[in-house]
Parts: C-alpha cells; structure tokens; sequence
C-alpha cells in the first residue's frame, strides 16, 4: 500500500491541510518524516499530488483553466471529436451525462465545453480532492472567462461509489441520457508511454475491478445509451458486445445503443 501524507507549503495554509488530514484520515508530514510514495500537497497554486523523488515524475494538479483543457476546449475540434460522436453531441442535442468514473475530470470536462450537463461520479476521496479543488480554481479563473464559467456551471460533482450511486434512491437518474464508463485496467506494459497520471492512479486507487458488474446497472439507468472507453485492442467490458465501437490509434469507443437520439 502506498504511503500518502499531506502537506503544505507554507504557514497559513496550515489549517486547511490540517482539515484536510482529519477528512482523508491521512497524516501531517513532519520534517523528519520516514519516506514517502505519494504528497497531497496544499499551496498558493491548489492542491496537487506529488510522488516521491524515485518515481521519476512530477506532481499532477487538475487545472481546467489553462493547459491542455484550455487548449482543448479552443481547438479540440468540436463535436466533430470522437468522444463527442460516442456520446451523441450534435447541434440539435446536447445529452445530459452522468460519468461513473470521473478520474480528474477531463472527458467530462470536455463533455460540458461541448455543452452537455455533466454529473461527475468519483469514488477514492484523495481523487475527489484534487478534482473539487480544480473545479474550485476554475470557479476563480471563471470571473475573467464568461465561456468557463458557464462550462463549470455544467458540471456537478459528487463523491460516491458508482454503483450504490446508481441503485440508490435518487430521483435524478431518471433524467440521464447517456451513461459513460472509462475504467481504469491494470498497465497492460510498463513503458514510458503510460502518462504519469495513470502511474500515479495505479500507485493510489487500483483498477475498477467492479468495472464489469457498473455496465449492467448502467444500461438500466441509461436513456439513450451507455457508452465505454477501452484502451484499442482490449476486451468488451464484461465480455458483452456492444451495437458498435469508433476506434482510434489508441482508444475505442463501445457504444450500447438503447433509444434512438433525438434529431
């Protein structure tokens, strides 16, 4: 298991990483601390996650406001992206999206840029830190950038477990147009290739080993359809085929058809 601590880089930020380490029930780093895997590290710039000197890789912060989410939602290529046509975007539709597997966020993110409203589903708390304390930042950033705010206002974030979520009582599933699932799978090779994020996920959430039991749950749940995102060349998700798949050089795209989109 690894080992997680928080800290912060400097004195008035003090309380908060305090309140932090009460919430996640993870330690106060002290200088003469034994090593390390993982910091979640509080500072004037957000919340990040930083590994050890060892892993060979730097901290990973969720930043929607500029970056490659700011490039993205610039030049991403609109609906014409291959998760836009995954998930039904058009000019006359703009799905309402419930994500079981949020992540940091980043296909959501692109989701509302597109102008979908999105219920952001994540389960590991430290994961869920780091992805309020983005969506809190791009909240600010938002006072400068009409177009961010209203991105943000589209997105809804909550701290659940994707199944007890979706067979919970909650009225609001009745209003999901499309289910999307992008479960994290154990590193099929180990190269410099696997971005550092999802080295980082590995060393602190796992894989979604329930991955397969979410499918059924969300085609109940689902309007339209469920999609999910596969690494290319890999297995249907729980051995089921789906009514069809976009595949790219690195990703596909299993579409689970159930109602025909609204034209």
């Amino acid at each position: 298991m690894s080992i997680i601590e928080i800290s912060f880089t400097c004195s008035p930020l003090k309380n908060r990483a305090q309140q932090l380490s009460e919430k996640l029930q993870l330690p106060l780093r002290e200088e003469d601390s034994a090593a390390y895997d993982y910091l979640l590290e509080l500072s004037e710039s957000g919340l990040s996650l930083v590994p050890s000197a060892d892993k060979g890789y730097g901290s990973i912060q969720c930043d929607f406001a500029a970056g490659t989410h700011s490039h993205r939602r610039r030049f991403g290529g609109g609906n014409g992206q291959s998760i836009a046509k995954a998930i039904g975007v058009s000019g006359k539709f703009s799905p309402r999206v419930l994500d079981l597997t949020a992540g940091m966020g980043g296909d959501g993110f692109v989701l509302a840029s597109l102008g979908c409203s999105v219920t952001l589903i994540e389960r590991n708390p430290i994961v869920h830190c780091l992805l309020a304390d983005g969506l809190e930042r791009a909240v600010i950033s938002a006072d400068d950038d009409s177009e961010l705010r209203e991105i943000i206002n589209r997105i809804n974030l909550v701290e659940a477990n994707s199944a007890d979520f979706l067979q919970g009582d909650d009225s609001g599933l009745a209003c999901v147009d499309v289910v999307y699932l992008d479960p994290m799978f154990p590193e099929r090779k180990k190269s410099a290739k696997v971005k550092k994020q999802m080295q980082a996920f590995h060393g602190i959430v796992g894989t979604d080993s329930d991955a397969d039991g979410l499918l059924a749950l969300a085609l109940d749940v689902a309007t339209y359809r469920v999609v999910v995102k596969r690494p290319a060349g890999a297995n249907h998700l729980a051995d089921r085929k789906p009514s069809y798949s976009l595949e790219g050089k690195s990703t596909r795209y299993d579409i689970y058809t159930l109602k025909k989109l609204p034209s």
